[in-house]
């Protein structure tokens, strides 16, 4: 995985492009400030990658270890910790802080972050199933039909997509196109939609091209 950085999901809008004119949606993301908490080196942890923290929090937040990890690098207590794997370690220091501005307009990105949770949805809402005949007598409309095979092995498969909960996993979104850096501001403006309503924490990476 490439060095990233932790963010938050502001919300959606628009601009526009000056030359052609045409409306661009785009994803507001407060892209850190993150700060370097750990570097890991192949001789003291196997791997080499490089931790980083996002969005400060009251001491009180957080349990003794975590505030002890923190002070390691000299941190403040902070929510959200993650890592990245990178080929090298040498560039980073502990304490350091990741903008927005290691991002560049025109950057392909990847998303990563947590759907919108929808509860406990049927099959045509969670796996897209057509509905049954609407016309009167009809007893099926969205009901699933046949579950299963009956004597022979006499059970339903793992897997089998029936109703249950629908949302609230972890997502990816890849290939999205950074529309402008506001390095003052650490914003990120994303061409397209990202995972998670407003509010939700991302995790974005430089997005892994083939043959680059």
């Amino acid at each position: 995985m490439s060095f990233g950085i932790l963010g938050t999901k502001l919300g959606m809008t628009q601009i526009f492009d000056q030359e052609t004119g045409k409306a661009i949606p785009v994803t507001v993301i407060q892209a850190g400030p993150c700060t370097v908490t750990q570097i890991k080196t192949p001789e003291t942890d196997g791997y080499t990658a490089v931790q980083v923290g996002y969005q400060e929090v009251r001491p009180k937040a957080l349990t003794k270890p975590e505030l002890g990890h923190l002070e390691k690098s000299g941190a403040a207590p902070l929510r959200h910790l993650t890592e990245y794997r990178v080929s090298e370690s040498n560039t980073f220091e502990l304490g350091q802080a990741i903008k927005a501005d290691i991002f560049s307009p025109g950057q392909l990105i990847d998303v990563h972050g947590t759907s919108i949770g929808r509860g406990f949805a049927g099959y045509q809402k969670r796996h897209n199933f057509r509905r049954g005949p609407m016309s009167h007598g009809s007893k099926n409309h969205r009901q699933p039909g046949s579950t299963g095979p009956g004597t022979t092995p006499g059970r339903i498969f793992p897997g089998k997509r029936m109703a249950g909960r629908y949302g609230g996993t972890k997502v990816t979104i890849r290939k999205l196109e950074v529309v402008r850096v506001d390095a003052e501001r650490n914003l990120l403006l994303v061409k397209g939609s990202v995972p998670g309503k407003p509010g939700a924490l991302v995790s974005i990476t430089p997005a892994n091209i083939v043959g680059q």
